[in-house]
């Protein structure tokens, strides 16, 4: 009988090893793969905060989302001021009246030349809908006042139409118009 020292096996000339091999996982395997799987969890948790940090706050989101005006309760003639991106919106349910006196306005006369219904939505001439900030260093005008009884900037005198057309002042250009759309009859979506 032949005698094994050291994993060799004497009968065989040669002299190779005898490996052993095991199906079953052992107490290594395990501590393997526990310890990778705490540290993939703990990497994971650690990215988490990390990544969310980078994405900006609510505020910072809705202060840019698109808000809804519900046109419905805007009697006619009135303007109510709404704000979007921190910029104040005015929509002004304008009367037959104001539509047809910015549309009889002679362009040429006017510093910055733009028709009433490219001020407008096509078949919605009584809604106006502008950005509430003077062209010319950036106050807020009020409604209702001014020569043309359109919007006028106390600070510098700037005078506008109810179309939202520079008449008279220092401002160089029309009150500008936000990027808006009828979401129904009596809805509008700004943004």
């Amino acid at each position: 009988m032949a005698c094994c020292v050291d994993g060799l096996d004497d009968t065989n000339e040669g002299r190779k090893p005898v490996t052993t091999t095991s199906a079953e996982p052992t107490r290594r395997d395990f501590l393997y793969i526990a310890t990778a799987s705490v540290g993939a969890v703990g990497v994971a948790a650690a990215l988490v905060p990390l990544i969310a940090a980078m994405n900006p706050d609510a505020s910072t989101i809705a202060a840019g989302a698109p808000i809804e005006v519900d046109l419905g309760p805007i009697a006619e003639g009135q303007v109510i001021k709404v704000f979007w991106r921190g910029k104040p919106i005015f929509v002004s349910h304008r009367t037959k009246k104001e539509i047809e006196e910015a549309r009889s306005v002679n362009l040429a006369s006017l510093p910055d030349p733009q028709p009433d219904d490219k001020r407008v939505k096509e078949g919605k001439p009584q809604w106006q809908v502008l950005i509430g900030i003077c062209t010319h260093l950036g106050c807020i005008p009020i409604a209702h006042s001014g020569q043309y009884n359109g919007y006028f900037c106390p600070c510098h005198g700037s005078v506008y139409d109810t179309s939202g057309r520079i008449r008279s002042g220092p401002a160089p250009t029309n009150l500008p118009l936000p990027p808006y759309e009828f979401v129904s009859d009596s809805k509008i979506r700004i943004g």
